[in-house]
């Protein structure tokens, strides 16, 4: 007998960062669900696609906002 792989799904947090959720129950608090549905590797593609600054957000800004400004 084969076993069906469950379904999981992308899901964000507010400082982007990603991680995958089982399809079938509602994310955690603070997460929404983003990009695809599938199996726990196609997921997983898709995340390390599209999350390539694994830097929290908050912290991203903080670096930006500490940039010396450019020379014109």
């Amino acid at each position: 007998m084969s076993r069906v792989a469950p379904r999981t799904r992308v899901v964000v947090n507010h400082e982007e960062q990603y991680s995958v959720w089982p399809a079938d129950r509602q994310p955690p608090a603070g997460w929404e669900p983003v990009g695809p549905e599938g199996t726990e590797d196609e997921c997983l593609d898709w995340i390390e696609r599209t999350w390539t600054d694994l830097r929290p957000l908050s912290l991203r800004r903080a670096m930006a906002a500490a940039e010396p400004p450019a020379a014109p």
